[in-house]
């Protein structure tokens, strides 16, 4: 009986996560289709697309981080049935989103020089720059497009990001297709060409999302748009303070799993390439997590606005049990498919030998990775992103980077000591987050009551 209390909302849970987890894969899936095609260009073009989307990843993580303020902010607003409040978090949410996108693509092409620094095989980097010059481009149509995301998210209303991420991805395949080998009419511009098509296929999206929510009657009023409104910078102040921390937990992650890419560049090429498939397969289960992430975020963010906290509660420990289980699938399959799944990637036997051993440290990570991306998804609904960035930061760069560090060398564990570091950032996250968030649920239910006795 007490199990069915969470059980009965994985159905609820589901149905707000299966969109976001859909449209989380659609955005692997545009590395993924990259990763597939170049990988029969060879590991060297392969360890470079790698390797010009570690800095992709990194600004990535700060536009996306603080596009995530605006979730629980409209979430709040919607459970508090305020649609002043929430037009005016949306609006605000996409000029500053906006401007995010112009910086980080300015951003990416003042890092560039970086990448000659970093100790990567000359032939990668060669290869990685006219990469990440078109790439960064597509940062701001994907920032633009992540504020309408996060603003449909809080709403509830997940599937249309799914759509837009989905439908871009064809015009990708359809353009790595043409632009990466020169068929028909177009010329063979190989890894650039994976780059132009990843460009055009975040403009469609962007377009897409925009059109598709201007026409609902669920958004209209949400369209009304206002300039007194654009000039309220308590309410920038207020996306900044919730989503600047949020960006630094993104970038404390990302980063460290960044610093696998150049860790194992140092080892060679190889190395490189198959922590580049571990690391793409990992990413696509991390992207269901994603989703329920999201949801903690919607349910958590609904029950603030409506004040009721031991619903909360449950609903947050209904999502954390969710996710644990689906996540204990996925790592069997890592386990049982770790000598196929590389195959699809390229036909290296070194490569495939190395990246196989790395989905069995991957599948151990599974359950704590899942489980840190969904608690962080149920604090940042309780717009509590301070503690939590701390705990972040403690747990991937002064507990798992220096065990990635020191075992990571080609005289000690190679690759496996670099990805052991990850296991032990991962699950050090997981513990003191779930620490975190116990508490508070559990001050809140407290406080509660507390005001209700005073009221009698």
């Amino acid at each position: 009986m007490q199990l069915s209390r969470y059980t009965k909302e994985f159905g609820r849970n589901l149905n707000i996560a299966y969109p976001v987890m859909l449209g989380q894969l659609g955005h692997v899936m545009v590395g993924l289709v990259d990763n597939l095609m170049i990988g029969r260009l060879g590991a060297a073009p392969l360890a470079a697309v790698s390797l010009g989307n570690a800095l992709v990843f990194i600004a990535l993580s700060l536009g996306i981080g603080f596009s995530f303020a605006i979730t629980p902010l409209i979430a709040e607003a919607d459970g508090a049935d305020d649609l002043e409040g929430g037009r005016s978090y949306f609006h605000h949410g996409v000029i500053l989103c906006t401007i995010n996108g112009l910086l980080l693509f300015l951003m990416l092409l003042a890092a560039r020089p970086v990448l000659y620094y970093l100790d990567q095989p000359e032939e990668v980097v060669e290869l990685a720059i006219p990469y990440l010059n078109i790439v960064a481009l597509s940062m701001l149509p994907l920032m633009a497009f992540q504020a309408f995301k996060q603003f449909a998210d809080g709403l509830s209303q997940t599937r249309y990001a799914m759509y837009a991420t989905l439908l871009a991805n064809l015009v990708n395949i359809v353009f790595n297709y043409f632009l990466i080998y020169g068929i028909w009419i177009f010329p063979r511009l190989e890894l650039e060409g994976a780059a132009w098509a990843t460009l055009l296929s975040r403009f469609f999206m962007l377009w897409f999302i925009w059109e598709i929510l201007k026409r609902k009657s669920k958004f209209s009023e949400y369209f009304k748009w206002s300039k007194r409104e654009m000039l309220r910078l308590d309410i920038f102040k207020r996306l900044i303070n919730l989503g600047f921390p949020t960006a630094l937990q993104m970038l404390f992650e990302v980063a460290i799993f960044t610093a696998t890419i150049f860790l194992a560049g140092n080892l060679g090429t190889n190395p490189q390439a198959a922590n580049q498939i571990a690391l793409n397969l990992a990413s696509m289960t991390f992207m269901i997590a994603v989703g329920l992430g999201v949801t903690a975020t919607i349910r958590v963010g609904n029950q603030v606005g409506l004040k009721k906290f031991r619903e909360l509660r449950r609903i947050g420990y209904s999502i954390f049990l969710l996710v644990f289980l689906i996540e204990a699938v996925f790592a069997v399959l890592f386990i049982l498919l770790k000598d196929i799944l590389p195959t699809f990637y390229i036909d290296n036997v070194e490569v495939i030998g190395l990246a196989s051993q790395l989905l069995i440290v991957a599948a151990l990570f599974q359950l704590s990775d899942g489980m840190q991306v969904v608690i962080l998804g149920a604090l940042r609904g309780l717009q509590d992103v301070k503690i939590p960035t701390l705990i972040c930061f403690i747990s991937y760069w002064v507990i798992g980077f220096p065990v990635s560090y020191y075992f990571g060398q080609a005289d000690s564990l190679g690759s496996m000591g670099i990805w052991l570091g990850l296991m032990a950032g991962l699950t050090s996250s997981a513990i003191l987050l779930y620490f975190r968030f116990n508490y508070l649920s559990k001050k809140l239910i407290l406080k509660r009551k507390e005001l209700t006795v005073l009221k009698r």
